[in-house]
């Protein structure tokens, strides 16, 4: 990882995007439904702030910034300002909820991390957003501008990455283990529809009971997976493979093109292959070509699962992309 200089560009970035509301509206959804079934996963507002060290910075920042944006606070005991900004940030992380985690990182301790991401003088906060670093700004700022800087991160994650956050339980002790929720309602018998009517070749039926079932429970892990597979194989049906490929190889910039042959990689078995070709094509576009891209992306990573590590490698190559 090579974190960019500090610099404000990060905020401007940030603030460049513009809202692509229905994909906020489904990560709200899904936290909805996770509050709605008890707090599955939920952790302690106590555990919304860590202290990071070079020995767990991969596991606390990198691996956990694939499901909820981590906010990095760069501090020591002797900085004045520090102790001016740090308790803001970690009343701020109580306050929103889950949808960040803040870091802290004593720099006279961690002076690798600190030379890793080019911190010149403290405080410094960076956020790490699907594995990728970017830096949000240095000294005690009024925190107008941190709530600001802060929503643009949150709105990032949620319309770019679908990253929603942590559920949070006020009754929660710091350190409980997560545990999974029951199921909110009786959906084996929809779910079993859907994959008799995938084994069918009755695409079309197994794309709606997938979404009958999500209708009512937008966080069914089972049922987003199926969705996404049975929408996958609902576009390549009909298409000619020799085709796609050809026009895949002629016309690199053609995004139309570089989709339909992403799908056919990612049906063939070839995921890699199906992330590459879309993460460069993010590359090559933007305005609205390049959103259509990254929400295919995104579609396929669906379809892969979130865990996969060839999804979370390539979730960190499309943050790259992207900023």
């Amino acid at each position: 990882m090579q974190p960019r200089n500090m610099s404000m560009s990060g905020v401007v970035d940030l603030a460049a995007v513009k809202a692509a509301q229905d994909a906020k509206t489904k990560a709200e959804q899904v936290r909805a439904e996770t509050a709605r079934q008890g707090g599955a996963g939920a952790v302690s507002p106590a555990d919304l702030v860590i202290d990071v060290d070079e020995a767990g910075f991969e596991r606390e920042v990198l691996q956990r910034s694939a499901e909820v944006p981590v906010v990095i606070d760069f501090w020591a005991e002797w900085c004045q300002p520090c102790k001016q900004l740090s308790p803001v940030l970690e009343r701020l992380a109580v306050e929103y909820g889950g949808r960040f985690l803040l870091a802290k990182i004593d720099v006279d301790a961690n002076q690798m991390l600190m030379q890793q991401f080019g911190v010149q003088g403290i405080p410094a906060v960076f956020a790490v957003v699907a594995g990728q670093a970017l830096p949000l700004f240095q000294g005690a700022v009024e925190e107008q501008q941190i709530r600001q800087t802060l929503d643009q991160l949150v709105q990032v994650a949620e319309e770019r990455f679908g990253l929603t956050g942590l559920t949070v339980d006020p009754d929660a002790q710091p350190g409980d283990v997560p545990q999974q929720a029951a199921p909110v309602g009786p959906y084996d018998a929809l779910l079993e529809a859907a994959v008799q009517a995938l084994d069918a070749g009755d695409l079309g039926g197994a794309v709606q009971a997938y979404q009958n079932v999500l209708s009512d429970d937008p966080a069914n892990t089972e049922a987003k997976l199926g969705l996404a597979q049975a929408e996958l194989l609902q576009r390549v049906q009909g298409m000619d493979p020799q085709q796609v490929r050809k026009e895949g190889a002629e016309k690199p910039a053609d995004v139309a093109a570089q989709i339909a042959a992403a799908d056919l990689d990612l049906v063939g078995g070839h995921v890699e292959d199906a992330f590459g070709r879309l993460i460069e094509t993010v590359q090559r576009t933007v305005g609205d070509e390049r959103d259509t891209v990254r929400r295919r992306l995104l579609e396929l990573f669906e379809v892969v699962g979130p865990e996969d590590p060839r999804v979370i490698g390539a979730r960190r190559a499309l943050a790259r992309a992207l900023f």
